[in-house]
């Protein structure tokens, strides 16, 4: 399957929502061209929307953190809607969470981006508390 890639802008912020699953060959390459395209185009606050996103393999998690780096090379920053529980998961596991910004709110990860404007961010611990029951 492959990953479908649809990019609109909301208040000078690029938001990438992806469909579809992140795992090795043209998936993640297909992700790597656009974060490309948008930091070629002067983009750089950016955000993805896994929302649609069904699978993450380890190629995948890899690229997340690829295209992290390369926006913040470039003087920006990428930050991570929408993520599901395995996905979630993966990144506590990894202790990526220690490296992105996490929102399941679009106008948070927006509102992220201006200094002064009230965010909430995702709250990892009430997470891994609430799924460590279960």
């Amino acid at each position: 399957m492959s990953l479908e890639i649809t990019r609109r802008e909301k208040e000078g912020v690029r938001i990438l929502a992806l469909k579809g699953r992140l795992t090795a060959g043209e998936e993640v390459e297909g992700l790597r061209r656009a974060i490309r395209e948008e930091i070629e185009a002067g983009n750089t606050k950016l955000i993805l929307d896994l929302a649609g996103v069904d699978y993450i393999d380890s190629t995948g998690l890899g690229t997340l953190v690829v295209c992290y780096t390369r926006v913040k090379r470039a003087g920006g920053a990428l930050k991570l809607l929408n993520l599901n529980r395995r996905e979630i998961q993966l990144l506590v596991l990894t202790k990526l969470t220690t490296v992105f910004e996490l929102f399941d709110d679009e106008q948070d990860a927006v509102n992220s981006f201006f200094p002064g404007r009230k965010i909430k961010r995702f709250d990892i611990l009430s997470f891994v508390k609430k799924h460590s029951r279960e």
